[in-house]
């Protein structure tokens, strides 16, 4: 058993008090491995955590990162922070984000919506604004904690329930991969000549390359996404100059009032839904930032990157597709697939236009690689004998899980948008509710144990947690407003509904969680 004597830390980055306990003899940190305990008391490594170690040690010796989701000790990470390793965090987050994927979310504001270019583009940025401070917030805690978002997520949801978000993390990511791989073979497919080049091979060329910068680990990662910016960035502002002539910046948006205010409402959720679906991986890239790390500095950093890219690519979405009435070709491309939209805009540069177009769909990588990256770490999180198995393994699977997905619903681009995108946004909501209130009520006082995080007996039971997550769903279901599903209190707005399920689910699970969770520790002490 560990000590019962808890040591109080400043946490000098927050400048707050967390109390930890000492290692105990369960905490990972201080075992050879996932042991198995023999008759006389001693420990021996079973064949399998046998044969996992010398697969980690062969992966080490190519450079790859073999560690999963054990905690990153204080001693482990990086010995001091520089400007640089400061201006990273906003590059990481320009790089990830500046793609294609958001670009073509954009277009949904006129194309499904129906709104104007002013009111997709208020909807989109100030929706992204608000999920982009979860996320940024979400950020902070990988160098206080030097451990995984998911992780971290059992310090409210319990070691069980906490199992459930972890899927539904797992389904979020390997979605948003399968969106990424599909836009880049779209655009792959418009610039060969004469489409000689299918969606099916371009979708192959992006899974590839994302599973070969996702597998050598956080490393390579950061090297790659510190510069991946860079040409996306001139891609783009090229995209702007050379289609911003073709943007209907005078169209009305469409419908009465009420309609009006419903289709406003909708993608202000999705493009809200967009950014805050990055919080459960957030804290992911910055466990090897020292625990000193300015968390001012940290969330300001990725506020400021996630917004920017988010901005620049929604309005980039936005202004080809309000040229879709107006201008028969960007019409003809459209129904193509939004990828061959981004090739028709830089349609007058002809042979440039269409090497442009390549680096565009090359940029969805740098999105691709951060949820195939975390994918591989939450695997782990779902059991004893998931654990075992190396991180890189679990990459592998993610990626051949979302190609194969990618392949088959490749003409299906617009609906997965709207039907899986905004529906991911709900349950991020209802957790980030519970994690807000298990931080600023239950644990403003004591903190948390960071050696307790993967020892089921030191963190909550997860009944209070689980109950509010459901209650949470139930409010968000009869509020959401998708093609396929419209809930009783949506369908009073308008005449396609507002989606508020991000919104009533969020207070829902907040509502109810103080309650349960005082009687949870009342009853369970813990």
């Amino acid at each position: 058993m560990s000590s019962e004597n808890p040591v109080p830390v400043l946490a000098m980055a927050s400048k707050e008090v967390y109390t930890v306990e000492q290692p105990s003899r369960h905490d990972p940190d201080h075992e050879e491995g996932n042991d198995v305990a023999v008759a006389n008391g001693s420990h021996r490594p079973s064949r399998l955590a046998r044969y996992a170690k010398k697969f980690e040690q062969r992966l080490v010796e190519y450079n790859l990162e073999a560690r999963g989701i054990e905690r990153v000790r204080e001693d482990e990470r990086m010995k001091k922070l520089s400007w640089v390793s400061y201006l990273q965090a906003l590059l990481l987050w320009v790089s990830i984000n500046l793609a294609a994927n958001n670009i073509t979310l954009g277009m949904l504001g006129p194309v499904v919506y129906g709104l104007s270019f002013l009111d997709s583009a208020l909807c989109g940025v100030f929706g992204a604004f608000v999920g982009a401070l979860v996320a940024s917030w979400m950020a902070t805690w990988g160098p206080i904690s030097g451990i995984r978002t998911m992780v971290f997520g059992r310090y409210a949801m319990g070691w069980w329930p906490s199992k459930v978000v972890v899927i539904l993390n797992l389904i979020q990511m390997i979605g948003y991969c399968l969106i990424d791989c599909v836009v880049g073979g779209q655009i792959l497919s418009a610039v060969s000549p004469n489409g000689s080049m299918s969606v099916a091979v371009g979708i192959v060329i992006i899974a590839v390359i994302s599973w070969v910068v996702a597998t050598f680990g956080i490393e390579i990662f950061h090297v790659y996404e510190r510069f991946a910016f860079l040409p996306q960035l001139i891609v783009v502002c090229i995209l702007f100059g050379v289609s911003s002539v073709k943007f209907d910046l005078s169209t009305a948006s469409q419908g009465d009032t009420r309609t009006l205010a419903g289709n406003r409402l909708s993608f202000f959720s999705l493009c809200l839904s967009a950014a805050i679906t990055y919080a459960p991986l957030a804290a992911d890239f910055f466990v090897y930032y020292p625990q000193q790390t300015s968390r001012v500095t940290l969330f300001s950093l990725s506020l400021l990157g996630l917004l920017a890219s988010f901005t620049m690519a929604f309005l980039c979405g936005i202004g080809l597709a309000s040229g879709i009435t107006s201008h028969p070709e960007y019409e003809a491309a459209y129904n193509s697939g939004a990828g061959a939209l981004i090739v028709e805009g830089f349609g007058p540069l002809h042979g440039f236009g269409k090497f442009c177009s390549v680096i565009i769909a090359l940029g969805l990588i740098a999105n691709t690689i951060a949820p195939t990256y975390s994918s591989s770490v939450d695997f782990q999180i779902l059991g004893r004998y998931a654990e075992k198995v190396p991180r890189a393994i679990w990459n592998t699977v993610g990626v051949v899980i979302y190609t194969v997905c990618a392949l088959a619903g490749r003409g299906y681009l617009s609906e997965i948008f709207t039907n899986f995108l905004a529906l991911m946004g709900y349950w991020v909501a209802i957790w980030i509710a519970i994690i807000l209130e298990e931080r600023f009520i239950f644990r403003l006082r004591t903190g948390y144990n960071w050696y307790a995080w993967c020892d089921p007996s030191k963190l909550p039971v997860g009944i209070a947690a689980f109950i509010a997550f459901l209650i949470g769903w139930a409010g968000a279901i009869l509020c959401m407003a998708q093609v396929w599903y419209i809930g009783p209190i949506a369908r009073l707005v308008g005449d396609y509904g507002a989606d508020m399920g991000v919104y009533v689910g969020f207070t829902w699970a907040a509502l109810v969680y103080p309650p349960l969770r005082y009687f949870e520790l009342r009853r369970f002490k813990r």
